[in-house]
């Protein structure tokens, strides 16, 4: 989460309401390039490909953490307008919101991050406490955000080891109790018609936030499942059907290795519908796949839950930028997120904030402008001084409309497919839903690029297009060239780009075959030895020779096939194992998650079951070298191009 420690925040603003209005369609001017984002391969020439189905998303989102205690301040018409922007089509309609499940604030410097708690000192509950998350939450749900959540930084100070609400940690010995506190909070508010979805007991339980800047607790690996199961059970005693998130790691690297042990517990993960993690490591491709690795043998969907504060192109720094710049360093995390790691969910961490690190009341150009005093860690922002100079202004930055480009047209329930061979510097999602594809083309390049996707599903007819660039802000746009089953549209320079269009067909109604995968390191092709087509056949490297034995199609459904009718097989992870070295084989095809690949756009593959990435063994690069399944590395053994 965005720190006090790295923020150095000192103190609290103070606070008065009044307002001003907002112009949804404030344009902001961009003052610097970005870092191009990571290229997209997979196909040697022509147009990218949209291949096989990988995962159902759940939303996109934002917490409401601390800038709710400001906005209650705020005019009730300045409250609907920051609503509204944030919950409903005339915005960018999220459809996740987490409430922030306050502990009380004991021992924290910083009054903003000490919010309340509805325990009192006597036991009971006090539900007139948090007002302004209270408002918000309220609104999410008249708003109908499909996915409402509630998280906590830190228990009560009674239910940690150090009597206070940072620095210390969870105290096992009261775990019942914890768990019964947020069963009571939840029940609370579902009797109200604002139920939580899931509740997430721990936040980066890796940092206790000994600085007592904000809120926090650690909670060792060896306690988490402890929490969770007194959670999980509290919650179905009440009748709730309320599910928990963990463990909401800091870092990828820390989820994978600590969460296998509260996955491990015998009950723990009963309890659990996704694990949630944090990116504060800025993982590579890779270290993402193994988060989806996680995910898979657990048989568990994985959430991007927290995530800000880059500075432009990257990294965690102070800045301010409201420019396009910082809305592609967004849309990176974005892309990475749901194309490398199988996210099912991606949460920005506040939807609002006053750290502009300047004043708008006196600067014209402050809310527009890059500066260093302030901090990427809002999608919208409003004065810090607000309650001294009465200015209620909100400034949404072009992040804000970044995510829209997501958030207001890929809904609950869409399923991405992956996307093969976008141009070098153009990030391409593909997502189907209700007899539809909708594209968001990400172009980080400098220059304007052109776009041709084969959607692989028969005709397309464009409804919608909308784009986000240096100059426009969710703005309508003309349709994309459509022929047949295929897209063609020139990408402004520095742009994100959404496009809808209706399909006369389902997803691989006209996938293209005869297609190879070439191993990137070795330069040869994936391949069944001497043409077998016997079951158990383990595929190996050889010289590309236009064998039927070397010609794949890859599936709407995400199988890899070779031959054809009586003779059809799939490739295939050896009796569904999911240990790294398990033999890629030659099998009858039977729809199973072993038989199931995603493409990633470094042109891995990885397998459903495992996780685990199609590898040539050894990093042979000669004729015979045997193909199995290892951990993603992001060695170029385990790149391969489809063409």
């Amino acid at each position: 989460m965005f720190r006090a420690t790295r923020a150095a925040r000192a103190a609290a603003q103070p606070r008065r309401a009044t307002r001003t209005v907002l112009a949804l369609g404030t344009a902001l001017a961009a003052t610097l390039l970005p870092t191009v984002a990571p290229t997209s391969a997979g196909a040697a020439t022509g147009a990218a490909q949209i291949t096989g189905a990988a995962q159902t998303i759940t939303g996109f989102g934002a917490s409401g953490a601390w800038w709710p205690n400001d906005l209650a301040n705020f005019s009730t018409t300045a409250q609907t307008q920051a609503a509204d922007l944030l919950f409903t089509s005339s915005g960018i309609q999220l459809s996740q919101y987490r409430y922030n499940i306050g502990g009380g604030g004991t021992g924290v410097s910083v009054t903003a991050r000490a919010p309340q708690t509805f325990l009192t000192s006597s036991g009971s509950y006090d539900w007139t406490r948090d007002p302004g998350g209270q408002k918000f939450l309220s609104l999410a749900a008249a708003d109908g955000v499909p996915d409402l959540i509630g998280f906590v930084n830190s228990a009560p100070a009674a239910w940690t080891t150090n009597g206070k609400s940072c620095g210390g940690s969870v105290n096992t010995g009261q775990d019942a109790a914890y768990g019964s506190y947020l069963a009571t909070i939840a029940a609370h508010f579902a009797a109200q018609g604002e139920a939580f979805d899931q509740i997430s007991p721990m936040n980066e339980p890796d940092d206790s936030f000994s600085s007592c800047g904000q809120e926090g607790m650690s909670v060792a690996p060896s306690a988490r499942a402890g929490v969770i199961d007194a959670v999980g059970s509290a919650l179905r005693s009440a009748g709730l059907s309320t599910t928990v998130i963990a463990d909401e790691s800091s870092q990828t690297t820390q989820l994978t290795s600590e969460a296998p042990t509260w996955l491990a517990d015998a009950s723990a993960p009963g309890y659990v519908s996704a694990i949630a993690h944090h990116t504060y490591n800025f993982p590579s491709g890779s270290q993402l796949e193994q988060v989806g690795a996680l995910g898979a043998t657990n048989s568990k969907p994985v959430w991007a839950t927290e995530i800000c504060c880059q500075v432009s192109g990257g990294g965690y720094g102070q800045q301010y930028d409201p420019t396009i710049t910082g809305a592609l360093t967004m849309a990176n995390s974005v892309y990475d997120d749901l194309a490398y790691g199988n996210d099912s969910a991606f949460q920005w961490w506040t939807a609002l904030s006053s750290e502009l690190g300047c004043d708008p009341t006196t600067s014209g150009s402050c809310a527009t402008t890059v500066n260093s005093s302030g901090w990427n860690d809002g999608l919208v922002y409003y004065d810090p001084n607000y309650a001294s100079d009465g200015n209620q202004t909100l400034y949404p930055t072009k992040r804000f409309y970044a995510l829209g480009q997501y958030s207001k047209f890929v809904r609950p329930g869409a399923v991405r497919y992956a996307v093969a061979g976008s141009p070098g510097g153009v990030q391409t999602l593909a997502f189907w839903q209700n007899n539809a594809w909708t594209v968001v083309a990400t172009n980080t390049n400098s220059s304007a690029t052109a776009l041709t996707l084969n959607a692989g599903s028969g005709t397309l007819t464009p409804t919608a297009s909308y784009r986000t660039s240096v100059t426009q802000s969710l703005a309508s746009v003309a349709a994309p060239s459509v022929s047949g089953g295929a897209l063609t549209a020139t990408l402004p320079a520095q742009s994100i780009t959404t496009y809808v269009l209706a399909s006369a067909g389902q997803p691989g109604t006209t996938a293209p075959t005869g297609q190879t995968l070439t191993g990137v390191q070795s330069g040869r092709c994936l391949d069944v030895p001497g043409g077998s087509t016997t079951n158990g056949t383990q595929w190996e490297l050889y010289d590309c020779n236009g064998g039927s034995n070397q010609h794949l199609t890859l599936t709407a459904s995400g199988a890899v096939t070779v031959y054809s009718g009586s003779s059809l097989k799939c490739l295939d992870g050896y009796q569904g194992g999911t240990a790294p070295g398990t033999v890629v084989d030659l099998y009858s095809c039977n729809g199973g998650a072993n038989q199931t690949w995603v493409f990633h756009p470094d042109g891995s593959l990885t397998n459903a079951a495992s996780g685990l990435c199609l590898d040539a063994y050894g990093q042979g690069t000669a004729n015979g070298t045997k193909i199995d399944e290892w951990t993603c590395n992001g060695g170029s053994n385990q790149q391969w191009t489809l063409g």
